[in-house]
């Protein structure tokens, strides 16, 4: 990763048959587009990969997120458990909907633990999002038994796992909903864009609906088609589903990539026995975006990050650090700080943020480091990075 390491002529190719029709927006201009619909071609083939009925390709992750939890009918009040690893547009979208984000802790699969879950279940708890981060998954099995269980919505944050699996079966298929992020530094990339998916027709089709304005698209003529629901502006552009789509077609081998790299890359870290490896519930359906490791504790962990970036080693981030992925450095998001009142504030339910404790995920993430694997690199690069790495653990 990320899929920009690959950029060839597929992607302008799909590009230029864009810009050749003038018609850069996905609804609509039917002559005009001469055949050419790069949004739908997308959905249509990643619905098929993931075995999944539906998929709408909207603007971002971020967009996915807040389509589905609309589409589930998440909303004011709400309570909804989620972990404190993960990017923070997990949290924005639960706090856009109006809900309230509940933390509960992660385990050594850095992901939400199915233990943490029912104690932060009450009477208000709508719905779960575990996050399948760093491109391998949860205990999804497990947490959607407990879900099943409590009669509560699961929907997957897949954004940053697309070709990741469990036991086969795609992540973001085993929810309600699942969602994926197409940015720029993602395994593959439209630029910008996400998707959401299902297998209910029912979901789908508001999902469809609320991120265009409330529009059912049944209709010949936009101007006369249907609002059955209130939504909003998430679509994504031609442009943008047209990169999509090339890159969609060299997933398979951006993952044989990443995986062969990761493999080796693991294998020299072997020998160190200081350094434990992240538990991956399935190590056939990782999708090896990263490298994630434990260190005996978080003074060695930070040394080591020190040590790795001193090196020239790029790419290995110290989430614990990390103000955009742990909860820990999120001064904004604790003090609700916004450009708008956000009406969580006023609900009986809303915690004080600052005082969330979370001592198993600080334990796990204050001895975590992670690692990118890239698609770009040599023979020759992949060998000096890892005689740098064996350099800075063996100091």
């Amino acid at each position: 990763m990320p899929g920009f390491e690959v950029f060839g002529d597929e992607e302008r190719k799909e590009v230029q048959d864009v810009l050749n029709t003038g018609v850069l927006f996905r609804y609509g201009f039917d002559q005009a587009r001469q055949g050419h619909w790069k949004a739908r071609q997308f959905e249509e083939t990643f619905a098929r990969r993931l075995g999944t009925s539906y998929c709408h390709l909207c603007s971002s992750g971020t967009a996915a997120l807040s389509i589905a939890l609309a589409a589930c009918g998440v909303g004011a009040g709400d309570e909804v458990i989620v972990p404190p690893f993960t990017f923070v547009a997990t949290i924005e979208a639960v706090l856009h909907a109006g809900a309230v984000p509940v933390f509960a802790e992660i385990d050594d699969t850095l992901c939400l633990d199915p233990n943490g879950i029912e104690p932060a279940v009450t009477p208000r708890t709508r719905a779960v999002v575990p996050v399948h981060m760093c491109g391998s998954m949860a205990k999804i099995e497990e947490i959607k038994r407990i879900c099943d269980r409590k009669g509560l919505i699961l929907i997957e944050d897949a954004c940053q796992s697309v070709g990741a699996s469990f036991k086969g079966k795609a992540l973001g298929t085993f929810g309600r909903m699942g969602c994926f992020s197409f940015d720029p530094v993602k395994t593959i990339t439209c630029g910008e864009g996400g998707a959401v998916v299902t297998s209910d027709k029912v979901l789908y089709a508001a999902a469809d609906a609320y991120a265009d304005h409330g529009h059912d698209h049944m209709g010949k003529d936009r101007g006369l088609e249907g609002h059955s629901i209130i939504g909003t502006n998430l679509r994504i552009s031609e442009l943008n589903a047209a990169v999509g789509v090339a890159q969609l077609g060299k997933l398979d081998a951006i993952l044989e990539k990443q995986r062969l790299n990761k493999k080796v890359i693991k294998e020299a870290l072997l020998s160190f026995s200081e350094v434990s490896f992240r538990n991956i519930p399935d190590q056939a359906g990782d999708s090896a975006t990263f490298l994630s490791f434990f260190l005996p504790d978080e003074a060695r962990a930070k040394e080591v990050a020190k040590g790795l970036g001193e090196a020239g080693v790029d790419g290995c981030f110290y989430w614990y650090d990390n103000n955009w992925h742990y909860i820990r450095r999120w001064d904004h998001f604790k003090s609700l700080s916004a450009a708008a009142r956000l009406a969580i504030k006023d609900f009986d339910n809303c915690p004080n943020f600052m005082k969330v404790r979370l001592p198993q995920s600080d334990a796990l993430m204050s001895r975590t480091l992670s690692m990118q694997i890239k698609l770009s690199w040599t023979e020759e690069e992949l060998k000096q990075r890892i005689e740098k790495i064996r350099g800075v653990l063996a100091r």
